[in-house]
């Protein structure tokens, strides 16, 4: 019987980095569900979809098609046969991401492929409703979250690394939106799970996250 472990949070949480680390020392299939919604995304956005218009929605998500592959131990997200994983993370695809994540068409794409994975596999699962959705069973739930000033200088800091061009008051202001937007959406809106357990970074480091899921998930394993 599989062991299934859901990590909740806002954007810019650390959920990813936290997540694949914690999988990796748990000898746990990582599944990053926000990057397969950023490959539909990216889609999306490569057809210039109007996602307000349903019909035009169906029929980009009709020529989209978001597989996942590990190599070596990493998780490869692919886009109708394309390895985009080092092209999903940029903002124009993280403001489609919130937006086009909250349709009900684009959640029920993914939803079945993220629930027939967790059922054979032992899998570390991140997102924005992985407890209260998608794997509302899971043995362990965490929801981890971190100040907005303290996700924006992080955000802040990844993207002026990689030469992006950006201010932290634009980053602050885009995750004061992203966050109200995922709490507010009609369609599984984010919140924590009345059975997950709070894990505020904001003054601790990755490992010490990484450790303490470790120590949650081998008490109830």
């Amino acid at each position: 019987m599989s062991f299934n472990i859901a990590i909740d949070g806002p954007a810019g949480a650390g959920k990813s980095t936290i997540a694949r680390l914690a999988a990796k020392k748990l000898s746990f299939i990582y599944v990053d569900t926000g990057a397969m919604y950023r490959a539909i995304a990216l889609g999306l956005l490569r057809r210039h979809t109007d996602i307000e218009n349903e019909e035009e929605l169906q029929s980009a998500l009709d020529t989209i098609e978001v597989g996942i592959r590990y190599e070596e131990g990493e998780q490869l997200v692919y886009l109708n046969g394309e390895d985009v994983s080092p092209l999903i993370r940029t903002e124009q695809v993280s403001d489609m991401t919130s937006r086009s994540s909250a349709k009900p068409r684009v959640r029920a794409k993914l939803t079945r492929l993220q629930r027939d994975l967790a059922a054979r596999e032992n899998v570390l699962m991140d997102g924005r409703d992985i407890g209260t959705e998608i794997l509302p069973g899971a043995d362990l739930k965490i929801y981890l979250t971190a100040s907005v000033e303290t996700r924006a200088r992080r955000r802040y800091l990844e993207q002026t690394e990689k030469g992006a061009a950006c201010t932290l008051e634009e980053i602050t202001e885009d995750i004061r939106e992203r966050d109200y937007r995922d709490m507010h959406r009609e369609t599984a809106p984010l919140r924590q799970a009345e059975d997950a357990i709070l894990i505020d970074s904001s003054d601790m480091g990755i490992e010490d996250v990484v450790s303490e899921i470790i120590k949650l998930a081998r008490a109830r394993m």
